[in-house]
């Protein structure tokens, strides 16, 4: 018995002892970090091993310098540094056997990296290791060297890795390959030297070299167009033999993975193929049969026949496959999207984006399955299903695809909401050739997620309506049955509070009633029930309660029965917290109450809105920065399609003009670019004024949707212009009614006083009659002058100036067709320094006629803010279409008479 335990004490003493055993130093610093309770406690021990590591380097004790490597890794995995003992792994690596070797190569993996200079002195150890009879060691060396490898040690030591490639041993082969891999990424100019070698590998039965061989080829082809041709011709009938060997091959149990020979391989040699068939006709040809023998032999209902299949598909789709075999991989594409796996149908629905710029016809039959993924339960589906459904739109099948997204809105899950109303309003404003349709559809959008519809689509709506009068009554008809089905959806509401508004009485006279329509039984009480209850719903809104309020304006006039109750709507907002609802809402019962006389011109209907304007003004407003020595982009192709007369310009906007500035400074535009959030506030007027570079306010909106209500002027047109600059524009502490002091016997001077705060009310058109005289007002006249003369097109510009606002000018510009053709969608644009500001009203029409019978007038507002320093200078430009073919025709005005 105690032979038996003195025979155990001896061996467990000499495991103790041995310095390659596993031994329990290690176990025991695991165990007593994983016991700490605190992160102070942890780095206790760790400071307590690391001062005991530190003694046994300096003390030099080699029996432990393994044990303490293993310690130093694991501590170094921690997040602790360990740099103070990386000359140890040096020394372990210059040991002579196997095992201290083993644990030096895997701490210098670890612990170091390729930019410590220490790394310099081991250079000599791996040769040495390179060159070691015992393959288990080569296989140290060419792995460390592979993960670690400079571009210094790369060149010492390639030949020894090219060597090493012609081993006899399967296993340094496969090493020497993938350290080959390392080497050729940091000294490209290597490649040269391992192409032969790799094509060689690729001979190999061995499925371990064949996959490290692919991968060094695959390397190889992105170092140098020089290996890139070299494998095309050496490769490809090896790559060929390798598929269609592992395709065919019988059941192997070291390479089967769920039935599936060797997918890792398959994988491979796929890639491979791509980069080398990628542009090159002749070996897209010679792999046309291979892959079409995998796209239909390998099984899909296995995830790594999966895999196989999608890479085979990517391969066909890099190539220059023949149109039968793009049709076969997208098939299978299609087939991925009825798998249950939800990752398969995402990367198949990714892949069907990139096929279509392919194939687009052969994605299209799929158009009913991508269609249901967009119903997916999962997020990430459906939006990508949605891109894809997106971009299959065209124009045959645009009207059953919107049908399809519409219905699927009024189910959609809210978080989805934004995406599909945003794709669906694209879609129907891209590729609408009807404004019927097109109402339609944007009327259904705005009734199913009108509070996800944004303002820029809401504006491009109103600009339709207003161009096609005769849809007008229509359209109004629609907009208050879906306002009384859907009232709490915010975008509808404005719309359809707007139209009420402006063609009110079309709906209660059911005015233009189209074939088939059923007409709508609805009072005067009822168009104004209708205003009220949308504001009292959105009363909270300042946008939408103003647009109400002007509505109700507007009913009063076109409805003088319930003027009476509009006035006590509108009175009702005189204390509304909402200072621009209090306000409308006091300038407004002053209307109602004091000017009867011009209510009904006040609030006549909006002219027809320039729908051409409007899509430059909406292209432009999407670029951040416009250069002004260069030509902005043409309109966006995902403008309206509508066949409403008027030319959309494919010239860029007035920006391009603006190169005028005399004194070499960078021009700017004035013309105010309006933000798609921010239409509604073009429509009311809402919002601050925005400053030019002299800080007097920026009057130049060409927009005329800003002329609405803005019946007083500026401080810069009211005051003189010192007043304009200086004085900043404060509250009014009470109400005031800007409509009422006016009087029949006030006269009003040019040259008015500094204005102060005014305590009480004053309305500015008391009073107001045909008999008011205004004194001070008459306009200075200059000579007209012929701004712009061509073969084809004159224009002559006629001045007006008040002699109180020596800066500010009113041109009246003529222009003249000298030609037999008419002219149509005539669209005049100008520019001007940074230092004038412009204002362009509408023009009388956009049709020239011919031989001079008839002229288009415009009406220009011109501020020049150096006056007297700097004349006017304009550059014009006009564009047209003469028997639908566009014309552009530009010119620079310099010829302005003296003192403007």
């Amino acid at each position: 018995m105690d032979t038996v335990e003195k025979i155990v004490e001896d061996f467990a003493s000499d495991i103790a002892m041995s310095p390659f055993s596993s031994g329990t130093r290690l176990r025991d610093m695991i165990r007593a970090i994983r016991a700490c309770k605190t992160a102070a406690e942890e780095r206790a021990v760790v400071r307590r091993e690391c001062a005991a590591i530190r003694t046994a380097i300096s003390e030099n004790e080699p029996e432990l310098r393994h044990r303490n490597m293993a310690k130093l890794m694991f501590i170094h995995m921690l997040g602790y540094p360990t740099h103070f003992a990386q000359m140890e792994c040096l020394k372990l690596i210059a040991a002579a056997g196997y095992p201290e070797k083993r644990v030096g190569y895997l701490g210098l993996m670890l612990l170091l990296d390729e930019r410590q200079e220490v790394l310099m002195l081991v250079t000599n150890s791996l040769k040495q290791d390179l060159n070691h009879p015992n393959q288990f060691i080569v296989g140290l060396a060419l792995c460390a060297l592979g993960n670690i490898c400079s571009a210094e040690m790369a060149r010492d030591l390639s030949p020894e890795v090219e060597r090493l490639m012609r081993s006899r041993e399967v296993n340094t082969k496969k090493k020497a390959a993938l350290c080959s891999i390392r080497i050729v990424r940091k000294v490209p100019d290597l490649a040269e030297n391992f192409m032969a070698l790799a094509a060689s590998l690729l001979k190999e039965k061995h499925h371990g070299v064949l996959i490290s061989a692919i991968q060094l080829c695959t390397e190889l082809c992105k170092a140098s167009k020089d290996a890139l041709e070299y494998l095309r011709k050496n490769c490809i009938e090896g790559l060929v033999r390798i598929l269609r060997d592992v395709s065919n091959s019988s059941y192997a149990p070291e390479y089967d993975v769920s039935g599936i020979a060797d997918p890792f391989l398959h994988i491979r040699v796929l890639k491979l193929m791509r980069i080398l068939g990628q542009g090159d006709a002749d070996c897209s040809e010679y792999m046309n049969d291979i892959l079409a023998q995998v796209a239909t032999k390998t099984e899909s209902n296995k995830n790594a026949g999966n895999a196989i299949l999608y890479e085979c598909v990517q391969t066909i789709m890099g190539i220059e496959a023949t149109s039968g075999l793009r049709v076969l991989a997208i098939n299978i594409l299609g087939r991925f999207l009825s798998n249950r796996d939800n990752n398969i149908r995402y990367v198949a629905l990714n892949m069907l984006m990139r096929a279509i710029a392919v194939d687009v016809l052969a994605v299209q039959r799929h158009r009913t399955t991508i269609l249901e993924c967009v119903k997916d339960a999962d997020a990430s589906i459906r939006k990508r299903a949605l891109e894809l459904v997106f971009l299959l739109v065209n124009d045959t099948n645009v009207k059953p695809l919107t049908k399809e997204l519409i219905d699927y809105l009024s189910i959609a899950d809210p978080d989805f909401k934004g995406d599909l109303t945003e794709k669906l309003c694209s879609i129907v404003e891209k590729f609408s050739q009807e404004k019927l349709w097109y109402l339609d559809q944007m009327i259904k959008v705005l009734s199913l997620a009108g509070n996800h519809v944004k303002d820029d689509v809401c504006h491009a709506l109103i600009v339709v309506l207003s161009n096609g009068s005769e849809l007008q009554g229509y359209s109004v008809r629609s907009l208050y049955k879906a306002l009384q089905a859907y009232g709490k959806q915010g975008s509808l509401v404005r719309v359809a509070v707007w139209c009420i508004g402006e063609y009110g009485e079309m709906l209660v006279n059911n005015v233009g009633m189209l074939d088939g329509e059923e007409p709508v039984m609805v009072t005067e009480s009822g168009a104004v029930d209708a205003v009220e209850i949308a504001l009292n719903r959105h009363s909270a809104d300042a946008t939408t309660g103003a647009m109400c309020l002007v509505a109700l304006l507007k009913l009063s006039s076109r409805f003088p029965s319930t003027s009476e109750r509009v006035k006590q709507i509108v009175a009702r907002n005189k204390e509304n917290v909402v200072l621009e609802l209090q306000q409308r809402s006091i300038e407004f019962s002053s209307i109602i109450q004091r000017h009867q006389s011009i209510r009904s011109s006040l609030l006549e209907r909006m002219p027809v809105l320039d729908e051409a304007s409007y899509l430059v003004k909406r292209a432009t407003a999407t670029q951040a920065t416009i250069s002004a020595d260069k030509l902005a982009p043409t309109v966006a192709p995902g403008g309206l399609k509508l066949p409403n007369g008027v030319a959309k310009p494919t010239s860029a906007p007035l920006a391009d003009l603006l190169d005028l500035s005399s004194d070499g400074a960078p021009a700017s535009t004035t013309t105010s670019t309006t933000t798609p959030n921010g239409f509604l506030q073009d429509l009311l007027g809402i919002g601050g004024v925005s400053t030019g570079t002299t800080g007097v306010p920026s009057i130049a909106s060409t927009d005329i949707l800003m002329d609405l209500l803005s019946i007083g002027s500026s401080p810069s047109q009211n005051g003189t212009p010192g007043q304009a600059e200086s004085k900043p524009v404060h509250a009014v502490p009470e109400a005031i009614d800007l409509l009422g002091s006016l009087s029949s016997t006030t006269s009003v001077s040019a040259e008015t006083k500094p204005t102060h705060l005014v305590s009480q009310d004053m309305d500015l058109l008391d009073g107001l009659s045909s008999s008011t005289s205004v004194s001070g007002l008459e306009k200075t006249v200059h000579p007209s002058i012929t701004a712009f003369q061509s073969a084809t097109l004159k224009i002559t510009f006629d001045f007006k100036r008040q002699p109180g606002n020596p800066r500010e000018t009113t041109i009246h510009a003529t222009f003249t067709n000298l030609t037999s053709s008419t002219y149509t969608d005539f669209i005049f644009q100008a520019a001007v320094p940074k230092f004038i500001q412009l204002k362009l009203d509408p023009a009388s029409g956009n049709t020239v006629p011919a031989n001079g019978n008839g002229s288009v007038t415009q009406g220009l507002n011109v501020t020049n803010n150096q006056q007297g320093q700097k004349p006017l200078a304009m550059r014009i430009r006009m564009s047209y279409k003469v028997n639908g073919e566009d014309r552009l025709e530009q010119g620079q005005v310099s010829n302005f008479p003296s003192g403007l």
